[in-house]
């Protein structure tokens, strides 16, 4: 297993978790989240989506499924604030250190607050990037809001 800002993190946080290695994917249809779980044979519910957002000026995460989208709404009230909206791809790769596609919760360059959608409570262990593109970890969803600080919310739109 190749060693990520995010495996690092995970090791000195004393986080159990499983590295997924897999090839170059293509998507077919649906998104690439869709494509990566199908690929490691999983439910693509379990398989999660870091996405840096700007409520009210301040930036933020939010992981959700893969499955699902982000209601920019929801997370502005999760993060109390008035207006939510996603960061552009070379802001987020900047507040982070990752590359898009490839940007793990764990191990950013810079700690951000962290909202992960509550679905995330009903599976014995979840799939979010390892911090780069190939690679999935897998981890016990309260090791995972331990970890980051995070707080639990209804993130997906409709």
């Amino acid at each position: 297993m190749s060693v990520t800002p995010a495996t690092l993190a995970l090791q000195r946080a004393g986080v159990a978790f499983t590295p997924h290695e897999y090839g170059p994917v293509e998507e077919t249809e649906g998104t690439y989240g869709e494509t990566i779980a199908a690929v490691l044979g999983v439910d693509s519910h379990r398989v999660f989506k870091t996405l840096v957002a700007v409520a009210d000026g301040r930036p933020a995460v939010a992981v959700v499924p893969v499955s699902g989208h982000l209601s920019t709404k929801a997370l502005a009230r999760a993060r109390g604030a008035k207006r939510a909206e996603l960061a552009t791809p070379a802001e987020a790769e900047r507040r982070t250190g990752y590359v898009v596609g490839g940007i793990s919760p764990f191990g950013q360059k810079r700690r951000l607050p962290v909202v992960v959608d509550q679905s995330l409570l009903n599976h014995p262990t979840v799939f979010v990037s390892g911090g780069r593109r190939g690679l999935q970890v897998e981890v016990a969803p309260g090791d995972l809001i331990r970890a980051l600080g995070a707080v639990t919310a209804d993130l997906l739109a409709g």
